[in-house]
C-alpha cells in the first residue's frame, strides 16, 4: 500500500511539475503574443463595464457560443488587473488542451507515450495560440477530454462527457461538430466489420467532398490551394518566418519513422483499417475540404481561417495514431531537440516583438498629451495600457 501510495505521489508531482514548465512560454515575456487575446479582453472588460452601469446607451447582445474564454476573463477581472487575469485565463486553456491532447493520444494508445508530450507542446503554442483564437482553442481541448472519455464509453464517462460537451459548446461550436462527427464514427466502428468500416470511411469521404461542393455553390466561400498542406497540422509550426521550417522538417521526419516502425510492428494491413488512422484520414481530408473562409447570407462578417483552426485537431489525432509505436531512443531524443529548437525560436521571435512594442508605447508616452489625460493615464497600471495599445 505504501508503495501505490509514493508512486501515486510521484505521478502528482511529475504533472505538477510538467505543467509549470508546459506554463513558462505564458510567462517569460511582458506580454503574451496572442494575436486576439487583446479582444478577448476588451470584449471582457467593456462586458464587466456595461453590467456595472459605466457606460449608457449600450446594450449586451447574448449568444450561446464563442464565449467561454470571455466568461473566463470576465471572472478574473473581478478578482486581478488586466496582466494577471489575462495569463491565468490563458494558463488554463494550455493546460486544458494539453492534457486534453495528452489524456485523448494515452487513451488511444493503451499507454502513456511521454516522447509525444513534445509534440503536443510545440502544437500548444502554435499558429492557433500565436492568433489568439482562444474561445476555439479552449473547445478543442475541452473535446480532446471527450474523446478521451468516449474512446472506450461506459454511463459514469457519458456522465462526464455531456456537461464538458456543454461548456464545449459555449467555448466554441466548431471543434464539438467535429468530435460528434468522430464519436459517431467511433460507435459505428465498434458494431461493424473491417470490410463495412472501409465502405463507411468511403462514404463518409465522399459526403464531404458533397459538401464541399455544396458550399462553393450556395454560400460565398474561398477555398486555397495551400490547403492541401495542412492536412498532417504541421502547419501549425509555422509562425514567424522561415527557420521555423527546420522544426516542420525534423517532426515530420520522426513522425515518418515512428509510422515505419509502427508499420513493422502491427503490419500494413492492420494498421490501415484500425480506427486511429481511419479517424486521420477523415479529419485530414475534411481540413483539406474545408473552405478557407465562409460568408453566410444575412451575416455581416465571414467566417475565416475554418480549415487553419482545425489542423490542429488533425496534428493531435496524427499523434494518437503513432502514440501506440516503440520509437527507438534516438527518435524520442530527436523530438525533444525539436521541441527546444522550436521554443529557442519562439522566445527570440517575442522577445523581438515586445521590444518592438516597449519603444512604440514609449514613442507614446512622450507625445504632448492634455494634462488631464497625464492624470488619468497615472491612474492606469501598465498591464491595462498595454490591453488598450495591442
Amino acid at each position: 500500500m505504501s508503495v501505490k501510495t509514493s508512486n501515486g505521489s510521484a505521478g502528482r508531482l511529475t504533472y505538477v511539475l510538467t505543467s509549470l514548465l508546459l506554463l513558462a512560454p505564458c510567462y517569460w515575456q511582458p506580454r503574451i503574443q496572442g494575436g486576439d487575446l487583446t479582444s478577448h479582453m476588451y470584449n471582457a472588460w467593456l462586458t464587466q463595464w456595461i453590467e456595472t452601469g459605466g457606460s449608457e446607451g449600450l446594450l449586451m447582445v447574448r449568444q450561446t457560443t464563442n464565449v467561454l474564454f470571455e466568461l473566463l476573463l470576465a471572472g478574473l477581472f473581478r478578482v486581478f488587473n488586466a496582466e494577471f487575469a489575462q495569463r491565468i485565463a490563458v494558463s488554463i486553456a494550455v493546460l486544458t488542451f494539453v492534457w486534453g491532447a495528452f489524456a485523448f493520444v494515452s487513451v488511444v494508445a493503451g499507454r502513456r507515450p511521454w516522447h509525444l508530450l513534445s509534440c503536443i507542446a510545440i502544437f500548444a503554442y502554435g499558429w492557433v495560440f500565436h492568433m489568439g483564437f482562444f474561445s476555439f482553442y479552449l473547445s478543442l481541448g475541452l473535446c480532446f477530454w471527450i474523446l478521451a472519455l468516449l474512446w472506450q464509453p461506459t454511463r459514469r464517462r457519458l456522465a462526464w462527457a455531456i456537461p464538458l460537451g456543454l461548456m464545449a459548446y459555449v467555448a466554441h461550436v466548431l471543434p464539438l461538430l467535429w468530435t460528434v462527427g468522430l464519436v459517431a464514427y467511433l460507435w459505428m466502428a465498434r458494431r461493424t466489420s473491417e470490410r463495412v468500416r472501409a465502405y463507411v470511411t468511403s462514404a463518409s469521404l465522399l459526403l464531404m467532398v458533397a459538401v464541399h461542393l455544396w458550399i462553393g455553390r450556395s454560400l460565398f466561400a474561398a477555398v486555397s490551394p495551400r490547403d492541401m498542406r495542412i492536412a498532417t497540422g504541421l502547419d501549425q509550426v509555422w509562425l514567424f518566418d522561415g527557420k521555423y521550417y527546420v522544426v516542420l522538417v525534423g517532426l515530420l521526419l520522426a513522425w515518418g519513422l515512428m509510422f515505419l516502425e509502427e508499420m513493422h510492428s502491427s503490419g500494413a494491413r492492420r494498421l490501415v483499417n484500425g480506427v486511429p488512422f481511419q479517424i486521420c484520414i477523415i479529419s485530414a481530408m475534411g481540413v483539406v475540404l474545408l473552405p478557407v473562409a465562409v460568408l453566410i447570407p444575412g451575416v455581416n462578417h465571414a467566417l475565416v481561417y475554418i480549415a487553419e483552426r482545425m489542423s490542429l485537431g488533425v496534428a493531435i489525432c496524427v499523434c494518437a495514431l503513432l502514440g501506440s509505436a516503440q520509437p527507438r531512443m534516438q527518435v524520442r531524443y530527436a523530438l525533444f531537440l525539436v521541441a527546444l529548437i522550436f521554443f529557442g525560436f519562439l522566445y527570440g521571435d517575442e522577445r523581438k516583438r515586445n521590444s518592438y512594442e516597449d519603444s512604440r508605447q514609449d514613442t507614446v508616452a512622450q507625445m504632448e498629451v492634455p494634462a488631464a489625460s497625464h492624470a488619468a493615464s497615472g491612474a492606469i497600471s501598465r498591464s491595462n495600457r498595454t490591453m488598450f495599445w495591442r
